[in-house]
């Protein structure tokens, strides 16, 4: 077949990942080599079931495209590319299994030598496999989240090993890029734009983003940020630290976030709001995304979604709005936590037989 020239002209953008794509928005010079998968780029697709359900023009931003499942993704791509161009050997992070399972697989990219600090017994196997795939070290801590992480802060400062928390602020430049795509995608900002919120560093991330997008004329205006915490797991809502933070929602079960000041910032500074949603909430809308727009998250990043209809149910939210929802994480990094409470996973087993498979789906 031959190609002619308006072929050409309609072929697929090959998306080169966030640092190419937005090189002149980041902190790396012309010679920097990216280490990326290609990562960014992920869908902004229209909500028709949340549309009706909340009578605005909601879209969701499906972070769990990313090559390793998470939004975690945009920040290594940026936090790796430092640390190997700074000549680190090793990086260290602490997670509840998504910024373990980037780190990894951009460590690995980079030929550094992964560490991971997880709480013991406290992170979805999902998360874990991918961690252990990539060939990270994996040391569990007797202790939550928060102890990991000051470990983590402690090999850094007395050993030679690169901290890829979102405490090393790079992550949340490259994290920015997703609120440089919202724009570019629908040609402004949203008035709303709702998320999870767990360590705190994604909401400042696309504050910063859409900000640094308003500044230089690429938007009309910043949306108001609304951010959501488990309510087991709430202490930006609670206004303190809480020590042992529980909730359904592991990627977001963080007592102490590290970018707290950042994230109240953003809150503030959009006139926006961070609110507690109960993880039946959170599972509830899970569910709702997975059975009415097709979409399967893990359960921390259904919190914004919760959120944002507990807003429309509350009278909160002015009908037609534009509002998009950035849905964090997909499903098949904690598929225990979705099957639970469903009973068998198949409902019948027939004999190999047409009209038996056709009682079964209720065709007959």
């Amino acid at each position: 077949m031959t190609v002619t020239g308006d072929a050409r002209v309609h072929r697929a953008h090959q998306w080169r990942g966030v640092i190419e794509e937005y090189r002149a928005w980041l902190p790396v010079s012309a010679d920097t080599k990216p280490v990326t998968l290609c990562e960014g780029g992920t869908p902004l697709i229209e909500a028709q079931w949340l549309s009706e359900r909340t009578r605005c023009e909601v879209r969701l931003k499906v972070e769990g495209d990313n090559p390793t499942g998470s939004f975690k993704d945009r920040g290594m791509t940026v936090a790796i590319t430092k640390a190997a161009e700074a000549g680190a050997r090793a990086v260290v992070c602490a997670s509840t299994g998504n910024t373990s399972a980037s780190m990894a697989a951009y460590a690995v990219r980079a030929r550094l030598n992964p560490i991971v600090l997880v709480p013991h017994g406290r992170i979805a196997a999902g998360k874990m496999a991918q961690a252990l795939m990539h060939g990270a070290q994996v040391i569990q801590v007797r202790g939550g989240f928060d102890d990991c992480l000051a470990i983590a802060r402690g090999l850094s400062d007395d050993y030679p090993v690169a901290l890829v928390n979102s405490v090393n602020r790079v992550r949340l430049q490259g994290q920015k890029t997703a609120a440089f795509e919202i724009v570019d995608a629908i040609g402004d900002a949203p008035d709303v734009h709702v998320m999870p919120v767990g360590n705190a560093g994604n909401i400042s991330a696309y504050w910063l983003g859409y900000t640094e997008y308003a500044r230089a004329g690429a938007a009309s205006h910043s949306p108001r940020l609304w951010g959501f915490q488990a309510e087991g797991a709430a202490p930006i809502v609670r206004g303190a630290p809480v020590p042992d933070p529980e909730t359904i929602a592991s990627a977001i079960r963080v007592g102490n976030p590290a970018s707290w000041d950042l994230a109240v910032n953003a809150r503030d500074e959009s006139s926006g709001r961070i609110d507690a949603v109960t993880d039946e909430q959170i599972m509830q809308a899970q569910r709702d995304l997975a059975s009415h727009e097709g979409v399967f998250v893990e359960p921390g990043s259904a919190a914004g979604v919760a959120g944002l209809v507990a807003a429309a149910d509350g009278g909160e939210l002015d009908p037609g709005q534009s509002v998009v929802v950035t849905v964090t994480g997909h499903g098949l990094k904690d598929i225990d936590t979705a099957l639970t409470g469903r009973g068998p996973v198949v409902d019948d087993v027939v004999d190999a037989d047409v009209r038996a498979a056709a009682r079964a789906a209720g065709l007959t």
